[in-house]
């Protein structure tokens, strides 16, 4: 088992937001966590990248707890990309991508790492942008370099949270695009999402969180309506277009 949690507790205060997970994850599978805002979504990413420290219950990772693994070591091993990425604007493309081969240097770059860096932008079709600053690209763009910088860290495990938030459809179908890149050269990824659409089309596991809990684990199949509006409370169509569900909103119940 590449990533095992059991009986997973965690509170910010006195009440648990996370609730007795226990979950499973193989090597190579892109699981997508799903849940309205406050389920918990979040908070579990940021425990399985130690950001959070458990209350209670395990995190392994190789059959090794997470805790047993210095900072550097797990950043070998996980790469974390967060819903609000944090302000390094000043930065251009290559120098952002090239921060993923920390967990891999010493204090100084070495040309192995730049010559990483350099594949991995042309990998994620970024030539054209490698020398301009962030705060020069568009939403979009910047998730691409930031996702660039996941890919340069080596990592075995991706952890994304809400990667499409506030990007338009060809942005977000780009984004999906390079995340299932990723699996398919190997890597697994645990991704937030709200667009259960998308969700349906991209992942190979849908877990959905319902206050802190597990709802429901399974394939696309096991997105039902029901589960759907038992956990968000609204009433849903689902039609099927190419072997993929589309989930449509109807009314609030």
């Amino acid at each position: 088992m590449f990533l095992e949690i059991k009986a997973l507790n965690f509170s910010y205060t006195e009440e648990n937001i996370l609730k007795r997970i226990n979950l499973n994850v193989q090597k190579g599978e892109l699981i997508t966590l799903i849940g309205p805002n406050g389920s918990g979504k979040s908070t579990l990413l940021k425990c399985i990248n130690n950001y959070l420290q458990i209350n209670q219950g395990k995190i392994k990772i190789k059959n090794k707890e997470i805790s047993e693994y210095t900072q550097r070591e797990l950043a070998q091993i996980i790469a974390y990309v967060p819903q609000a990425a944090e302000d390094i604007s000043k930065l251009n493309v290559f120098e952002t991508v090239l921060m993923g081969r920390k967990p891999h240097s010493s204090w100084k770059a070495s040309r192995e790492d730049k010559k990483i860096t350099a594949k991995v932008i042309g990998e994620m079709g970024l030539e054209s942008i490698a020398f301009k600053n962030l705060n020069e690209l568009s939403g979009g763009q910047r998730q691409k370099v930031f996702i660039a910088r996941a890919a340069a860290q080596k990592a075995e495990l991706i952890l994304l949270d809400e990667p499409t938030n506030n990007l338009d459809l060809k942005h977000q179908l780009e984004i999906f695009n390079l995340i299932r890149k990723e699996v398919k050269n190997g890597k697994t990824a645990i991704v937030t999402m709200h667009d259960l659409s998308l969700v349906s089309r991209f992942s190979d596991r849908i877990i959905m969180l319902k206050n802190g809990k597990v709802f429901s684990d399974g394939n696309q199949n096991s997105l039902s309506a029901a589960k759907i509006n038992s956990v968000y409370g609204v009433e849903v169509s689902l039609k099927e277009h190419n072997g993929k569900k589309i989930i449509i909103p109807e009314k609030v119940v």
